[in-house]
């Protein structure tokens, strides 16, 4: 009878010993894939976002051009403030709206101006 208890014992605890085996090979997969470079990055090239070597026109590439043409000129602003604030949008399109490399996106912001 102690023979028996003592195998049943030792299998319990092969498989304990392989339950805690896979919960650290999880906690170290999980944890070096939050590490890991990010694939899904967003590519814009002059207002236009990237896919599959396709460009489509996106508010947020075009918020990020705006940024690069209006550091061009010399205004200090980032991407992040033209896409959190819009009023800080409508100033720096007041300033190089009528740059045609963003007209167009300016277009949208600030209210037409006489004729039709």
């Amino acid at each position: 009878m102690v023979l028996g208890f003592a195998t049943a014992g030792a299998g319990r605890m092969s498989l304990i010993r392989s339950i805690a085996g896979a919960v650290i090979a999880v906690t170290i997969v999980a944890g070096t894939a939050r590490f890991a470079p990010a694939e899904a990055r967003i590519v814009c090239d002059e207002g236009y976002r990237v896919i599959k070597g396709q460009k489509l026109a996106t508010p947020y590439c075009m918020d990020v051009y705006l940024a690069q043409v209006a550091r061009e000129y010399g205004t200090r602003v980032s991407a992040r403030t033209i896409l959190n604030n819009p009023s800080k949008k409508r100033e720096v399109c007041e300033f190089v709206g009528q740059d045609i490399r963003v007209k167009n996106i300016c277009d949208l912001v600030l209210p037409r101006r006489g004729g039709f």
